[in-house]
């Protein structure tokens, strides 16, 4: 390998350097102390854990952006974190084991064995909360709550909410009879909304000509709050599953106020569909490809630890947040303290740091460049006092 070589990094990890570093830690304390503030209690799961419970409940498409490592003690395969929320339900599962709600909050770094899109990191910092051990709406409605709250925070503004409910498909696809290559042909054209081929292939597949008509209804089902009353009127007769989803969907809806989010439901998409249970959101705005963060509910995924407990929650890529969002974060300017054999200057540069100044040492025969130090100001020695001067 060539020298140069030495100083690249893998396709899709990236490294962050010191003036974004500062704007994304600024940001991830603002948002864990916002947690906090509502009740969420902060985990550090380890990076790294064997993938009989890392991957468990979590689906093959996490399994796939798994990197896989033998430990080295044990001899068993470990497997390097993809998403973190398999951890807390770990977490809340086996290590606190809580009677009554547990909320947690978490940010760190994930890796993917490969990007989830173009242009994407394999390194995201993943931050989010997970609420267990709830099952009524209203623990929907304050994780949704927060998802907005945490883009406020952020600086996003102009904020898409798309709202879904994976109940309204499961719901009918429970009276269809269909086998798991059915079902999976029928979620491809659903989620890209190919109405002729749709049509087509539950013509060949669905006998029962109420259901077929559900089923070819669904695409249509997209558009502001007002497409809920298209909903009930257009699945009339459907399961009660279905109806009562569209009922949760009408009261979180009537839960964000006006101004917080423009609200988009599809009723035929399906993110997630085998490892979501209920309401499932996603913030979007506009100029950027892809969700900045999403969430959902997701009831099964404690059972695989012995305590399937009801869950809901979200995460964002921290990196994506500071990107898209303005906190209003700056760089703290500096002062730098030329170097001296006075010792009485420690006094003053202590004093200094202590009141929450940044504060640079100069070295003997240091040539000094104020801005790669990112400091504006000069701590000099001016009739026998230390005083602070603007640099010009």
């Amino acid at each position: 390998m060539k020298n140069v070589d030495r100083w690249l990094l893998p396709d899709g990890v990236d490294e962050v350097l010191p003036e974004q570093a500062q704007v994304v830690e600024h940001l991830r304390r603002q948002l864990l102390d916002l947690y906090h503030n509502w009740g969420y209690d902060l985990v550090i799961p380890p990076m790294v854990e064997f993938t009989e419970s890392l991957l468990s409940g979590s689906g093959s498409d996490l399994d796939l952006m798994t990197f896989r490592v033998t430990d080295q003690i044990s001899g068993r395969m470990m497997g390097i974190r993809a998403d973190i929320t398999p951890q807390t339900a770990r977490m809340d599962a086996h290590s606190l084991r809580r009677n009554g709600p547990s909320r947690l909050c978490y940010a760190g770094t994930v890796l993917h064995t490969r990007p989830r899109g173009p242009l994407e990191s394999r390194t995201p910092i993943s931050l989010g909360v997970e609420l267990f051990g709830e099952a009524t709406l209203s623990a929907d409605i304050e994780v949704i709550e927060l998802f907005l709250q945490t883009l406020e925070t952020s600086g996003v503004n102009n904020v898409h909410l798309d709202l879904g409910h994976v109940d309204i498909c499961r719901g009918l696809l429970a009276i269809a009879n269909l086998d798991n290559h059915q079902e999976s042909q029928l979620f491809e054209l659903l989620q890209r909304k190919a109405s002729g081929e749709l049509a087509q292939w539950i013509g060949e597949n669905v006998k029962d000509s109420k259901l077929a008509g559900w089923l070819n209804v669904l695409p249509t089902l997209a558009g502001n709050a007002e497409v809920l009353e298209s909903a009930k009127r257009a699945l009339a007769g459907a399961p009660d599953a279905v109806l009562a989803a569209i009922e949760q969907l009408e009261q979180v809806v009537a839960a964000i106020p006006k101004d917080r989010a423009t609200i988009y439901l599809d009723l035929g998409e399906l993110p997630g569909y085998h490892y979501h249970t209920g309401i499932v959101f996603a913030g979007y705005v506009q100029g950027f490809g892809k969700a900045l963060g999403n969430g959902g509910r997701y009831d099964h995924v404690g059972e695989a630890f012995g305590r399937a407990r009801p869950a809901t929650g979200f995460a964002f890529n921290l990196k994506s947040l500071v990107t898209q969002g303005n906190t209003g974060f700056g760089a703290q300017s500096g002062i730098f303290v030329p170097f001296t054999t006075d010792t009485k200057v420690l006094q003053q540069i202590a004093l200094l740091r202590g009141e929450g100044n940044r504060v640079v040492q100069g070295f003997a025969g240091q040539t000094v460049k104020h801005d790669e130090m990112k400091c504006d100001r000069e701590l000099v020695l001016k009739d026998g006092q230390y005083v602070i001067q603007k640099l010009s």
